[in-house]
């Protein structure tokens, strides 16, 4: 195939950008279908029903909200739903792994991701420099190098100003510098809201301070920037300590729903407690965790209102905040 045939089909392929979706855009339509979910009966349903309930008088008795989420969902148009989170007081505090800053900084700028299938031809996407991430489809100019440009102009302000900064501090400042409605770190920024990567290196991001590291090594006299990770933790842990009542919203697993348990437990654990995953109990995985499961680490409060919602985040996250942000007056 030459090299005219493989740019047709590259554009053929990335020809439907992922656009992100508000509260405002879904609330009408989820209270509607909620409503109905109601009455239904299900199985899923009924544990996304019991959810919204839980979440609804979370907000109403004003409980503090922190969402735990993976970076995958970023790049979806979920993005949009968590920046108005944010922005509409939804969210005190978000716990994300370190590829939230890649996918949002990318979008953020204007490079577009795309919708795509997950059984596609790997080998030949690699061939037309296309990355897979499950079917989304994201162009390789979209990704790394924008990523590693914005970060590098921000890191030569910063090391002007200090040498030390956290995960949560660099989250504003690339917030400050991204004009994007839609980004979560542009409303973390403006909301002076709290997000935190504790597995930020594991990223795009973290791999780009660790060139501009070594860039400046070579420079005579030049600094280099230090992660102060352990700075963040003091952060956390104040604001867990700092709240009466606090409510997680966990969506998958990893290090993002455990950070935010983890530090639960030192205040007797959450108050209310929400998650939504598609991995099953049976593995013995943190992701396949029922939030029962966390009671016996005293992560979740035993008379805690809570519940593990089965099924894909995309499909039922949206119907959930929806509602709940029509029911307590927020969209």
């Amino acid at each position: 195939m030459n090299e005219s045939e493989k740019i047709k089909i590259r554009r053929e392929l990335l020809r439907e950008p992922v656009t992100d979706i508000r509260l405002a855009d879904i609330a009408e339509a989820s209270e509607k279908l909620m409503e109905k979910y109601k009455q239904m009966g299900g199985f899923s349903v009924k544990y996304l029903v019991r959810a919204a309930d839980i979440l609804v008088d979370a907000i109403t008795t004003s409980s503090k909200i922190a969402l735990a989420f993976p970076a995958n969902l970023v790049s979806t148009g979920l993005r949009g739903i968590i920046a108005d989170m944010v922005n509409k007081g939804i969210c005190e505090l978000l716990m994300t792994t370190g590829g939230t800053f890649d996918h949002d900084i990318a979008r953020g700028t204007g490079n577009n991701y795309y919708i795509g299938e997950f059984a596609m031809d790997d080998v030949f996407l690699k061939e037309l420099e296309i990355h897979r991430l499950g079917n989304i489809l994201i162009p390789v100019e979209n990704y790394g190098p924008p990523i590693e440009r914005f970060v590098h102009e921000m890191l030569e302000e910063l090391i002007k100003i200090k040498d030390a900064w956290t995960t949560s501090e660099l989250a504003h400042e690339s917030g400050k510098r991204l004009r994007d409605e839609s980004s979560i770190l542009r409303a973390v920024y403006e909301r002076n809201k709290l997000l935190f990567a504790p597995g930020v290196l594991d990223s795009a991001f973290g791999t780009a301070i660790f060139t501009f590291n070594e860039e400046q090594r070579l420079r005579p006299n030049a600094k280099q920037v230090k992660l102060d990770l352990l700075e963040d933790e003091r952060k956390i842990s104040e604001y867990i300590y700092s709240v009466d009542n606090l409510t997680g919203i966990i969506l998958g697993g990893g290090i993002s729903k455990h950070h935010l348990i983890w530090w639960s437990q030192f205040r007797g654990g959450l108050d209310y407690a929400v998650q939504i995953t598609s991995a099953p109990e049976w593995d013995g995985s943190l992701s396949g965790a029922q939030t029962r499961e966390a009671i016996s680490w005293g992560k979740i409060k035993p008379q805690a209102k809570h519940v593990t919602v089965p099924g894909d985040v995309t499909i039922l996250f949206p119907v959930l905040m929806g509602y709940v942000a029509k029911k307590t007056g927020v969209a």
